[in-house]
């Protein structure tokens, strides 16, 4: 029996949660060898080559013949891409791996949040609740003010904010703009950047394992690129949406499994807060759109 459209978006989703999340912890582990900008930079310069020849053909041509105000909203985007980097990955570095991954699944609820104030998106006191409650997962996991406060959390705070501001910019550009010029542009400035840094200090010579972990976690993001790109096209967003929230599985049995970590029981609870409130902004947007839709037909 063939598959749905929702269950193969489905099957799509979990696919580029699992290689988005298999990339950061293949990351966690070549941090442990290599300074983070050589590493950064390194997998950046194997991004660039993928994107110009193994994505061109899902992302098609890469053009910067835009309008002015695009372009200034490219290059915004692209800075943000860059302090999400170097922000997720200096959290990763630092924590346990499925902490830092539970932090950055509040960024669907940050959109939503910075939608209605940027783009006075309608947004009710039932998902305004949501958002706060999934904001108190992070504080579980976070623990600020307590004897197991890790500072370093606050880096993948960081991250978050960044990712939040990317994404949030792209609603703002024209509907001409390429996908694959805002990503050749976002991991073009990712490899500047930290290719700039990491000349500043010494570099470290590659291990065979370092090595294949780089490739690895390059290719793992090209498979990330891809799926997350084909899944929005498949299958309703209602029902495929909360399978992003399976990358936080994915990051429990990684960072058990590769560096043998378990998050506390705080965390874990706070994960789960996340992720229930996610799925539930998500539910209850698609519940609102169809209601609109009902209302137009009327």
């Amino acid at each position: 029996m063939p598959l749905s459209d929702n269950m193969r978006g489905a099957l799509l989703m979990t696919l580029s949660m699992a290689a988005f999340t298999t990339n950061d912890s293949m990351m966690k582990g070549v941090l442990e060898e290599l300074p983070l900008f050589q590493a950064l930079f390194l997998r950046g310069v194997l991004n660039l080559v993928m994107v110009l020849t193994v994505l061109r053909p899902f992302l098609g041509p890469v053009r910067f013949d835009l309008p002015r105000r695009d372009l200034w909203l490219i290059a915004l985007r692209s800075l943000s891409e860059v302090g999400g980097a170097i922000c997720f990955m200096s959290a990763v570095r630092a924590i346990p791996f499925a902490n830092a991954t539970a932090i950055m699944q509040t960024m669907p609820l940050s959109i939503t949040l910075l939608g209605a104030l940027l783009f006075r998106d309608p947004l009710g006191w039932r998902r305004l609740l949501s958002i706060g409650v999934g904001f108190v997962g992070v504080l579980l996991i976070v623990k600020p003010g307590t004897a197991g406060f890790e500072l370093e959390g606050l880096w993948a705070l960081a991250a978050m904010i960044c990712i939040t501001l990317r994404d949030t910019t792209v609603r703002a550009m024209g509907r001409d703009v390429p996908n694959s010029t805002v990503t050749f542009a976002a991991v073009l400035a990712v490899t500047v950047a930290t290719g700039f840094v990491s000349v500043q200090e010494p570099w470290q010579s590659l291990s065979p394992l370092s090595s294949l972990q780089l490739i690895g976690a390059a290719s793992c993001l090209l498979v990330g690129y891809v799926t997350s790109v084909t899944v929005m096209r498949i299958g309703e967003i209602s029902f495929v949406s909360p399978f992003r929230y399976t990358a936080l599985i994915w990051a429990l049995l990684l960072g058990f499994v590769a560096f043998g970590e378990w998050p506390d029981d705080w965390a874990l609870v706070g994960a789960g807060v996340i992720a229930l409130s996610g799925i539930y902004n998500v539910l209850r947007e698609a519940r609102l759109r169809r209601r609109a839709a009902r209302a137009g037909q009327a």
